[in-house]
């Protein structure tokens, strides 16, 4: 008769592991710890066949680097922090496209921040960035950033190096395009066209970015003895949204204008979709140009004239510069101004010149 034990008990989980360590690599290819954490970080100290076979043992047995420890060795971690207000912008796509380019050469992981032109969700962002004791920032500044905030982590050996706006006053230097000019050139243009009523839409007054293109509107239509004050100006606007909720006011203007500067190109592409939509033909009814040049707008109905900011000119010089600063190089904190591009297409025409039809290519 068989032996009754009872219920016989749950199986229980087994026995976690102990965590694998570089020198579980080490004994199982007969070399140094220190030879093992050379070759995880690509080190040229280490010959390549070596550094391979470190690489595949790691990853047979499942070992996961432990970059806090080896920050803690080398005073790097290997992480760089990007900022920007605006992801979804295919400028700023274009220009973190860019810039990881450049880093990931380097070895750099880059932890990302769509701050959203808030400042405190960007201050939250640094300091995680401070916890992870971060080689350095690209920063594109929120609105109500201030020089003393960036300056206290140049103070404390930080490299920053702002993208796109810059903050009077900082330390770090700024790779931006020239935004007065830009505006500047697109505004002339549509005056050459004959235009006279120019409106402008869009652009954060309280960034930089948003000042100066506002600026070079100013600076064109005041030469040539255009009161801007006579002119819509329209602040704020920076999305396809902004841009189609704009143009009902545009529209309702007793003396509505023929011609409109949108801030960037999304601005632009809003305004022409809800134009057409009323009836107004965007080009020959309403000239409109954007600014960035980004990718398909040069595709539209009408092709769109804009200006050309070289995000991935931008996005390098910024990635190199930072770099140098991590490098211990000191770079000075005075402008990288990238030259625009103005790229006149379609959608400015002189006053009520209707263009011929594009013929499929």
């Amino acid at each position: 008769m068989s032996e009754d034990n009872g219920p016989t008990s749950p199986e229980l989980p087994a026995k976690p592991g102990k965590r694998l360590t570089l020198g579980h690599i080490a004994d199982q290819l007969g070399i140094s710890t220190a030879t093992v954490s050379l070759a995880l970080r690509d080190s040229p100290l280490v010959a390549e066949e070596t550094r391979a076979k470190v690489k595949q043992t790691a990853q047979e047995i499942g070992y996961i680097y432990n970059r806090s420890a080896a920050s803690l060795r080398t005073a790097r971690s290997q992480i760089v922090g990007v900022a920007v207000h605006d992801i979804q912008n295919p400028y700023f796509a274009e220009v973190f496209s860019a810039l990881e380019d450049v880093l990931e050469e380097q070895g750099q992981m880059i932890f990302i921040c769509n701050h959203r032109d808030d400042v405190k969700r960007q201050r939250a962002f640094v300091n995680t960035l401070l916890q992870h004791r971060a080689d350095g920032l690209i920063l594109c500044p929120s609105v109500g950033t201030s020089a003393e905030e960036i300056n206290r982590l140049v103070g404390q050996g930080i490299p920053v190096t702002l993208v796109a706006r810059e903050v009077p006053g900082v330390w770090a230097p700024c790779v931006r395009g020239d935004d007065t000019a830009g505006t500047y050139q697109i505004t002339r243009h549509l005056i050459e066209q004959g235009h006279r009523r120019i409106a402008m839409a869009g652009g954060r007054r309280e960034s930089s970015t948003g000042r100066q293109r506002n600026a070079g509107w100013r600076k064109a239509l005041d030469e040539v003895g255009i009161d801007p004050g006579e002119q819509i100006d329209l602040p704020e606007l920076m999305t396809q949204a902004d841009g189609r909720a704009a143009v009902a006011k545009i529209l309702q203007e007793e003396n509505r204008p023929t011609a409109i500067v949108g801030f960037n190109d999304l601005v632009a592409f809003g305004m022409m979709t809800t134009l057409r939509r009323m009836g107004v033909e965007p080009g020959p009814d309403m000239a409109i140009t954007g600014y960035d040049d980004i990718d398909g707008a040069d595709a539209r109905t009408p092709a769109l004239t804009t200006v050309s900011n070289q995000p991935d000119k931008i996005g390098r010089l910024a990635a190199l510069t930072l770099l140098r600063q991590i490098a211990g190089e000191r770079v000075p904190n005075t402008p990288i101004v990238i030259e625009p591009r103005l790229q006149v297409r379609e959608s400015s025409p002189p006053p009520g010149v209707r263009l011929a039809p594009r013929l499929a290519e």
